[in-house]
């Protein structure tokens, strides 16, 4: 076990997961359910087609799951409160950049507004002791230059979708000063942190306008993945790397939450903030059997070119260090596409990676 994440903390304890039907929900979910805990899920309901919660049967494991909006701010109070948690972890949320540009103020609801709700649910659930809200590395004011991002520089968005997430953030830092983590109130207040990790991958994603499940959707059917913007460079990691990180702040923040309620970065290290092409070719590569990447030639839309996180703080104060570098991770997702294309026990496999990626402290 990972020495950094105290198994005895999670064995039975009640934890609340928003957007455990999306895809880092249900990694978090299944890496709780490996350690014991008791999950309880708020989210909309499953995409159509292939996903991470439908493969690995993931409703049936689970305490509870609520399908349900974080708009409704009455049926997301009425689902934390059933539940009675200790922790929760925000992770619901419309993350796909190019569906906020069509759909900006579904975005804006869902990223500020259902955030609102989730801390105004969170004040009036006496169990929660400590509540993390899942934003992206997208949030931090891009001045496309080589130094990576840390926890100090300035939030700010200029396109829908990183816009949404800081305003989340403020709404995150407001009630972490006027609500839940006040100084002078004692045991009863709440640990509240913002947490930021890179573009994420791995097994079970069939998002759109995603570069892994296009890469798997191009690659399974016979088609070259075709790339918008293969120039533009991201910290990549895989969808467990950053989550040891998760669970040990979350076991500070119940211990101390004065001291832990604030941003957190849990980036990969520099040398795999790469090109998409990078990325590409790294998958194609693995997958095998002939898969082909391709450059579109238009219709390309605004996005930050040069993004990466500085995760020193996360590493001096948590002890966290990514695992699993670039080449490892995109082994580990192709292993789960593949074992899933073939009618494999994908439930096993998730949880073999979990156990893995736990080990290799």
């Amino acid at each position: 076990m990972n020495r950094m994440v105290n198994a005895a903390f999670w064995q039975g304890r009640q934890a609340f997961i928003t957007g455990h039907t999306g895809f880092m929900g249900g990694w978090l979910a299944s890496l709780l359910l490996g350690l014991g805990a008791k999950v309880s899920g708020y989210a909309l309901a499953p995409q159509d087609g292939p996903g991470f919660f439908e493969a690995t049967d993931l409703g049936s494991r689970l305490q509870e799951s609520v399908i349900g909006d974080v708009r409704d701010a009455s049926v997301l109070e009425a689902a934390l409160i059933a539940a009675s948690p200790s922790v929760v972890f925000h992770l619901a949320a419309q993350p796909l950049v190019r569906r906020a540009y069509s759909e900006p103020e579904f975005t804006f609801a869902t990223n500020v507004m259902g955030t609102v709700n989730l801390l105004e649910a969170v004040r009036r659930c006496p169990s929660v002791k400590a509540v993390l809200v899942v934003t992206t590395d997208k949030v931090y004011t891009n001045m496309n230059t080589t130094r990576p991002y840390c926890e100090t520089d300035r939030l700010g968005g200029r396109e829908p979708y990183s816009a949404s997430k800081a305003a989340a953030e403020m709404v995150v830092d407001a009630y972490r000063h006027s609500y839940l983590v006040p100084p002078g109130v004692g045991e009863g207040r709440v640990g509240l942190a913002a947490i930021r990790a890179g573009n994420i991958f791995g097994g079970g994603d069939w998002a759109a306008d995603r570069i892994v499940p296009d890469a798997v959707r191009s690659f399974q059917a016979g088609r070259p993945l075709v790339l918008r913007n293969p120039a533009s460079t991201r910290p990549w990691q895989h969808v467990l790397d950053p989550l040891p990180g998760y669970l040990h702040l979350a076991e500070n923040l119940c211990a101390d939450p004065g001291a832990f309620s604030e941003g957190w970065n849990f980036g990969p290290v520099v040398h795999d903030c790469r090109p998409v092409g990078t990325l590409a070719q790294l998958l194609g590569d693995a997958w095998g059997e002939g898969a082909e990447v391709r450059v579109e030639p238009n219709n390309r839309i605004f996005e930050e070119r040069l993004l990466a996180l500085d995760s020193a703080k996360a590493g001096r104060r948590l002890g966290w260090i990514p695992r699993w570098n670039l080449e490892a991770a995109v082994a580990r997702t192709v292993e789960w596409y593949k074992t899933y294309y073939s009618r494999g026990d994908v439930w096993a496999l998730t949880q073999s990676q979990c156990a893995t990626l736990m080990k290799a402290a």
